[in-house]
Parts: C-alpha cells; structure tokens; sequence
C-alpha cells in the first residue's frame, strides 16, 4: 500500500485518482440527465470541493451558474460541531434549483445547514451532489441526491480533503493509519 505522511500523521492509499474521476464521470451523467432543463446554480463549499466541483462541471453538458461558498466545521481531524459561515451566497435564490456541491459528507451538518439558509433565502429546490458519504459518520435528517461513493468513517486527505491545510493537492484519497 502507498503510503504518505504529512505533518505528524502517516496516510495510506484509499481511493486511486482513477476510482474519483469514474465516480465523477457517473455524477455527472446522472446530473446532465436529471437537471437539463431545470438551469441550476451549482455551488460549490470551499475550501474542500473545489476539485470534485472542477473536475465536475468540466462535465455538466448545459448552461448553468456555478457560484461559491465557504463554511467550515472541521478542526484537526474531527467536527467541531458548529458550522461557521465564513463567504456567504450572492446570486439571487428565489424559485432556482440550487445543486450544493460537497467533497464529502459525514455528520451531514455542514450541508444541512447549508441547505436551510439556501431555502430560507428563497431557493425552490436544493439537491445535494457529494462525491463521498460517509454511511456511519451520517447524523442528518436530508436526503443525499447524488453519491459518488460511500465510504468507512475514517479520516482521509487527498482530492481536496486536507489534514491541518495539507493535502489538499493530492490526486488520489488517502486514510490515517493509526
């Protein structure tokens, strides 16, 4: 197995660059399907899915605005729990079909929280597209529209997953070993 350190953690290979672009592909498919005709906003929730989002509508086949938000729950290597707004949405909401675009969902309360200031502000319908789910981590009550793929709850960088800021750069995901 390959193995990577960065700080003072060792990281051993989980998902090759390989796997992620065919998920991607299959996202994108499935969204060019379902939402053609629909005009979306896709956005994207920095810092983490901004290459699942890059290499995402790379592939969306129809006109759409892609706008972008930054949120953050995460310090280290666990939630904090409390989700803080740090860039917030700028493109007007009422009656749009609002895709959020996440690298991964865990607990869900990063994107649930998203979800309701989305509709709150006058969003139709928000769908959510993440490229990885993590089944057992998962506390939240909203529905997943699209997964590329579901996961163990372990801890992994790569693919815009960061470990303390490192990591982000790395085309394939990798798990903490303990």
């Amino acid at each position: 197995m390959k193995r990577i350190k960065l700080l003072d953690k060792e990281f051993g290979l989980s998902i090759p660059a390989s796997d992620i672009k065919k998920a991607t592909w299959h996202l994108a498919e499935k969204i060019n399907r379902d939402l053609k005709d629909k005009d979306p906003l896709m956005v994207c929730i920095l810092n983490g899915s901004f290459m699942f989002s890059a290499d995402l509508m790379k592939l969306i086949e129809f006109p759409c605005q892609i706008s972008f938000v930054k949120l953050a729950s995460y310090e280290g290597l666990g939630s904090t729990g409390v989700v803080k707004e740090l860039i917030g949405f700028n493109e007007e909401l009422k009656g749009r079909t609002v895709v959020l675009l996440e690298d991964i969902v865990d607990t869900g309360i990063t994107v649930e929280s998203c979800i309701n200031q989305l509709l709150k502000n006058g969003a139709k319908e928000v769908l959510v597209a993440t490229m990885l789910y993590k089944p057992k981590a998962f506390k939240g009550k909203i529905k997943l529209d699209y997964v590329g793929m579901e996961i163990p709850n372990d801890f992994i960088v790569g693919y815009g997953l960061d470990y303390n800021g490192y990591g982000r750069n790395l085309p394939d995901i990798y798990s903490l070993i303990e």
